[in-house]
């Protein structure tokens, strides 16, 4: 998705249909300032609280927040023995949070001495994203990682009819689904609950997107009794942006197949 995944002008598969080349190596890096006000808590403590954030687009991976060295709580970063080497980024130093008695190793890494061609990595460092209890975008949670500002959700009904079978068993079937176009991924259709002919099971099954909302699952249980392990999903509370999907639900597996008219 954004820049640097799938067809992306970064991505290892850039797009053939440009009037440009992108000179450089396979492994690109693009760094720009997110200015809001980003923090990460844990064990009840902010260990990290920045206005000066940058996001590094690399290639073939999601955006990475690096923040000023100032940004962060050195008291609960100690130095760790692990060191890895980029060749595009330089050798990374790591560190352990530590609050009370939790920790997580090389929870955070930096690149003292970057690479000439990258030398604006100096003085920052990155936290995974899965090391902190919470992260809040100025005052709203956020979840699975930050928003990318080249990736965008768009939702708008349409007429075009979609089916979803299961062999020549139709599971569901609508004339008017949402259209969902996420950058970088296939088209998903959103169906009303109404438009699914088999019986759908609550899943305990739980996911968090950053640009929908929480997701719900259910499985699909079929006529013949096969029961197909979370093949719905849906957003009963969607974020904002994406309020649309809001009751709707969307089929897949590898069971299925989908059937759009005119595709």
């Amino acid at each position: 998705m954004g820049l640097t995944r799938t067809d992306g002008p970064l991505s290892p598969r850039a797009p053939q249909s440009v009037n440009y080349a992108i000179d450089g190596p396979a492994h690109k890096l693009l760094a720009h300032p997110f200015p809001r006000r980003v923090r990460a808590e844990f064990a009840g403590r902010t260990v990290l609280d920045t206005r000066r954030g940058v996001l590094l687009h690399e290639t073939a991976l999601l955006p990475r927040l690096y923040v000023p060295e100032e940004d962060l709580d050195a008291a609960a970063f100690t130095p760790s023995t692990t060191t890895t080497h980029c060749p595009f980024k330089g050798d990374a130093t790591y560190r352990t949070l530590r609050v009370g008695d939790r920790e997580v190793p090389d929870a955070l890494w930096a690149y003292p001495d970057p690479v000439p061609t990258a030398p604006w990595l100096a003085g920052y460092a990155s936290l995974y994203w899965e090391a902190a209890d919470a992260w809040y975008d100025e005052d709203e949670q956020v979840f699975a990682h930050l928003t990318d500002p080249y990736t965008r959700v768009d939702v708008r009904p349409t007429s075009t009819p979609v089916r979803v079978l299961a062999g020549d068993v139709v599971v569901a079937e609508s004339a008017h689904p949402l259209r969902l176009d996420e950058t970088g991924l296939p088209v998903r259709w959103y169906l009303s609950p109404d438009d699914v002919r088999v019986p759908m099971e609550p899943s305990a099954t739980r996911t968090r997107c950053p640009y929908k909302g929480e997701a719900h699952y259910w499985d699909l249980v079929l006529p013949d009794g096969r029961r197909l392990a979370d093949a719905a999903w849906g957003y009963p509370d969607p974020l904002p942006e994406s309020s649309r999907i809001a009751g709707r639900v969307s089929l897949l597996h590898d069971d299925l197949r989908t059937e759009v008219t005119g595709s």
